[in-house]
């Protein structure tokens, strides 16, 4: 007699895993991060020091400095050579990438609460089982465990909406029309230093993703994210 556990994955097959909207919004904030990420890193080169508070520049002592060069020779780090200037596409692209980042998580998140993916597929259900770190079957593929919807709701609700304040916090447009965003913060430096620790925790959760997506089954966890099917 054939297990129901496997008769209702063989039935569950025919349904896609990630809907077409979750797969598409999941792609294009990869490619955003992607882009994100390597023009932070220039608009960083520029200015390698991180403040608290409202000002700061190289005359005020900083909270601290990262131990690489700059792109800008006013800016002492110790080294006997400036790297080349890209701050000027680097932010043109960031602010870019941004905006689109923001958009598209504000259609996966009113698409996730209208089609209940937030509580159907986010929303911890904690059970033993869910747990154990281990190779999945298929009948687990079809959905997350507690621990990676602890890091999803981190990430989603946490993560990305700090990210995004305080990346509106150093714009001055914004800030000089809605003060208060960034006074919270303890001024701009800090919203600045608060964006960079932000930031790699979103690296961290990327490599511990992709650690696990590997150990899970590459091939058919990027298959289920490009097709929708497990």
């Amino acid at each position: 007699m054939a297990d129901p556990a496997c008769i209702a994955v063989a039935a569950g097959t025919s349904a896609p895993r990630h809907s077409a909207l979750v797969r598409v919004t999941h792609w294009i904030t990869t490619l955003c991060f992607v882009a994100l990420l390597v023009t932070g890193i220039e608009i960083v080169i520029s200015h390698p020091r991180f403040y608290w508070g409202e000002f700061g520049n190289v005359h005020t002592p900083s909270l601290f400095t990262l131990p690489i060069p700059a792109s800008r020779g006013s800016v002492p780090t110790g080294y006997g050579f400036v790297l080349p200037d890209q701050n000027g596409w680097s932010r043109y692209l960031h602010f870019q990438s941004a905006w689109l980042v923001v958009l598209t998580g504000l259609l996966y998140a009113v698409a996730g609460l209208f089609t209940g993916h937030f509580r159907k597929d986010l929303l911890p259900k904690a059970t033993a089982g869910h747990f154990r770190f281990r190779h999945q079957v298929e009948a687990d593929a079809r959905s997350y465990n507690v621990l990676q919807r602890l890091a999803y709701v981190f990430v989603i609700f946490l993560l990305f909406p700090l990210m995004i304040w305080t990346g509106l916090a150093m714009s001055p447009a914004f800030t000089s029309a809605f003060p208060g965003t960034v006074s919270v913060l303890g001024g701009q430096q800090s919203a600045r230093t608060i964006h960079f620790f932000a930031t790699l925790f979103l690296v961290l959760f990327l490599l511990v993703h992709v650690g696990m997506v590997y150990l899970a089954g590459f091939r058919s966890r990027v298959r289920a994210m490009i097709t929708g099917r497990v």
